[in-house]
C-alpha cells in the first residue's frame, strides 16, 4: 500500500486512544453499547484525555482509514494485520498495556457480539504484547503509565 497510519509518541494518551478506536470500530461502525460503556467507565479520563482531544484522535483515525484501509468482502473498511501492529507498536509500557487490554475487552463485548474485526484487534495486542487473559488486572484502576528513563 505504502501509506501508514500517523504515528504518536509512545505511551502518549494518543496512542491508546487510537487503539480503542480501533477496536470500537472494527466492527465497521460506531456501537451505542459500546460508546455508553467509554462513558459509564470513564474510559476517555482514564487515558489522560478531555473528550475534545479523544475527538480528535477519532477524527484523525477515520482520515487515516481512508487512505490506509482495505475494503473488506462486504466493501467495508477494514485494516490490516500489518497497520494493527503499527497501531499497538506506540504503546510500550507493560502496565499501559495491561489497561489498554482491558479496556478493549470491555469494548468488543459491550454488545454481546465479537466481529472478526474486533478479535484482531484483541488477538494481536494480546500477542504483540505478551499477554494472556487470566493475567488482565481490574480494568477500574486508572491506566498507568511506566515513568519515562
Amino acid at each position: 500500500m505504502g501509506e501508514t497510519m500517523r504515528s504518536y509518541d509512545t505511551d502518549t494518551p494518543e496512542a491508546p486512544a487510537r487503539i480503542v478506536v480501533a477496536a470500537v470500530l472494527a466492527d465497521s461502525g460506531l456501537d451505542k453499547a459500546e460508546l455508553q460503556l467509554l462513558e459509564r467507565n470513564s474510559v476517555i479520563p482514564r487515558l489522560g484525555m478531555s473528550p475534545e482531544e479523544f475527538d480528535r484522535v477519532v477524527h484523525e483515525f477515520c482520515d487515516d482509514m481512508q487512505i490506509v484501509s482495505l475494503r473488506d468482502h462486504s466493501g467495508q473498511l477494514a485494516l490490516d494485520r500489518e497497520t494493527i501492529d503499527q497501531l499497538l507498536s506506540d504503546v510500550h509500557s507493560p502496565n499501559l498495556q495491561m489497561s489498554l487490554l482491558g479496556i478493549l475487552l470491555d469494548v468488543v463485548s459491550a454488545d454481546d457480539r465479537l466481529s472478526p474485526g474486533e478479535l484482531t484487534v484483541v488477538s494481536q495486542a494480546m500477542t504483540r504484547w505478551g499477554l494472556e487473559l487470566h493475567a488482565v488486572s481490574s480494568h477500574s484502576k486508572p491506566i498507568s503509565r511506566s515513568p519515562k528513563t
